[in-house]
């Protein structure tokens, strides 16, 4: 997100534009808490984690009063377009502010790559790295004690980054919220594996697939062998963004900037073959963003 912000201040000011940073998201709009922005003020952050502006969840906001009194607190300030970096939740506000006329371009910003009108998000690459980062560290330990551990990953509806991570860290099964489990095969594949003498299994849980302290519980009835299961939590949402994610957020966040240049309003920005592209707001909230299979049963291949 820094990036993006970085990307969004430094381009409106090439552009001749005054810059305002609103803190805390809605609450912090509501609250008027603004700040000038200038090219110093986003100086030093593109390597940084995490947002200078900072978050907050906003309550009232999702109210009708709270949404007008956003608009008209944008208008008093004499703010004539806004750029939303965030994910369906913060999109669902920045079209309701769309609504009431005020200029508006979302920036898709969740790890959990689960916006429609996008290939990624910003901050999906950092999370798979940081999740691949773990794997590798517990495949040690895995492949030393001889054990099946079972690492849980975040993705309540989307298992984008237990996919990506799952085939980058050469998981032995990947679950995921969008495909039913089959215990029963994952529990063959680990049979088979040892019948060729591997002695160790990973297996990767997004959150929305079920509780890996659950599942590892079934699998180690099943085959009376040892499970261990790892919950990374929220360690995913944080550190150093990687080139990825910093080049990503930076391409998307000059095009916000040029598409309200342009008087557009309601869109979204986002990457698709590796090009800037911009779809409906309002279609990006509507429809779900679907698994690609073709990369599902990828996984299931190279893991036999």
């Amino acid at each position: 997100m820094n990036a993006a912000l970085r990307a969004v201040v430094r381009t409106g000011i090439y552009f001749g534009l005054q810059v305002i940073g609103i803190s805390r998201g809605y609450s912090g709009l509501l609250e008027q808490e603004y700040r000038e922005m200038h090219p110093g003020s986003v100086a030093d952050i593109i390597q940084r984690g995490g947002t200078i502006l900072r978050t907050a969840r906003c309550e009232k906001f999702l109210t009708e009063e709270g949404q007008a009194t956003g608009a008209k607190n944008l208008r008093d300030a004499g703010i004539e377009g806004l750029v939303v970096i965030g994910g369906d939740g913060s999109f669902r506000g920045a079209l309701a502010l769309a609504d009431r006329g005020i200029k508006v371009i979302g920036v898709p910003g969740t790890i959990d790559n689960d916006i429609a009108g996008t290939d990624y998000t910003i901050g999906f690459d950092t999370a798979v790295n940081t999740v691949v980062e773990a794997i590798n560290k517990i495949r040690d330990t895995a492949t030393s004690h001889e054990r099946i551990f079972l690492i849980e990953v975040m993705g309540r509806t989307s298992g984008d980054i237990a996919l990506a991570a799952g085939i980058a860290g050469g998981a032995e099964s990947i679950l995921i919220p969008e495909i039913d489990i089959d215990l029963d095969g994952v529990v063959e594949k680990i049979e088979r594996g040892r019948k060729r003498g591997k002695l160790h299994s990973i297996i990767i849980v997004a959150e929305g697939a079920g509780s890996a302290l659950e599942i590892g519980r079934r699998i180690q009835a099943k085959i009376k062998l040892e499970t261990r299961e790892t919950i990374l939590g929220h360690i995913q949402r944080g550190g150093t963004p990687t080139a990825f994610d910093r080049i990503l957020a930076s391409r998307l966040g000059v095009k916000a900037v040029e598409l309200l240049i342009d008087g557009k309003t309601a869109k979204m920005v986002g990457m698709g073959a590796n090009k800037i592209i911009s779809a409906d707001l309002k279609d990006t909230i509507q429809q779900p963003r679907e698994i690609v299979v073709e990369v599902y049963k990828l996984a299931g291949i190279l893991a036999t």
